[in-house]
């Protein structure tokens, strides 16, 4: 059975690849997730044929443009139809407060579902170093807060996290709010690009409501039966 809290991340350049992944994984997996490798490539396409197989769609885009540029933008990209769309938090306050209004009015006004809007914190790639590099002088967990409760505040549904930084974002924002996490990697998987990770029950554990995970199922010699596994860690986190 597919629990939607896992969103299989789709990080291809051709459509056939999606199709046939899509069709391996079958009714085991019910969520994806469109970046920019495979949006920029297959955009017309992919989000369309997600959706016409019953798939609900994380729209992976991050937009950081000035209040208006964003707002349109996703105005645009909700005629896609994913269930899910994202901006970087770090466009401020009122970028993500204008995102929403316009989102929600255009959405009522056209008598459609309103996408799920969320906020990129800090990319799961920057560690220590990288965050040094900044000159920021608070520490990164710290700042994801700061960002969650920015969010939260300009009308957000939620944010895209570490799941190390999960458990704290629960504790400010409270119930109901959305932690998608990347950086999940199950016991014994590549850590590949990512610097800040957990394994799926320990993100679940620290507050995360959904889960993306790509190269661990992507790239198993059984796709299938390596999404099935970590559903299985999945079901011990309710």
């Amino acid at each position: 059975m597919a629990d939607d809290r896992l969103i299989v991340a789709l990080d291809f350049h051709d459509i056939d690849d999606v199709v046939a992944l899509v069709a391996e994984l079958g009714d085991s997996v019910s969520f994806y997730k469109v970046g920019m490798e495979l949006f920029y490539s297959a955009g017309a396409e992919v989000v369309p044929f997600l959706k016409n197989h019953n798939k609900k769609v994380f729209l992976d885009l991050k937009l950081h443009d000035i209040p208006n540029t964003a707002a349109e933008g996703l105005c645009s990209l909700m005629f896609q139809g994913a269930d899910i769309l994202n901006v970087h938090a770090s466009g401020g306050y009122t970028m993500m407060k204008t995102a929403v209004d316009r989102l929600h009015a255009l959405a009522e006004k056209k008598g459609m579902p309103c996408p799920k809007l969320i906020a990129v914190t800090i990319l799961t790639s920057i560690n220590e170093e990288d965050w040094a590099g900044l000159g920021m002088q608070c520490t990164i967990r710290e700042q994801v807060v700061r960002l969650a409760k920015l969010a939260k505040s300009a009308g957000m549904d939620g944010v895209v996290a570490s799941p190390q930084e999960a458990a704290a974002i629960r504790e400010a924002c409270g119930p109901g709010f959305m932690i998608v996490t990347p950086g999940v990697r199950p016991a014994g998987a590549s850590v590949d690009d990512q610097s800040r990770i957990a394994t799926p029950a320990a993100a679940l554990e620290n507050g995360a409501s959904h889960l993306v995970i790509g190269r661990p199922i992507r790239a198993a010699e059984n796709p299938k039966a390596a999404a099935e596994m970590i559903l299985k860690e999945m079901e011990c986190v309710k």
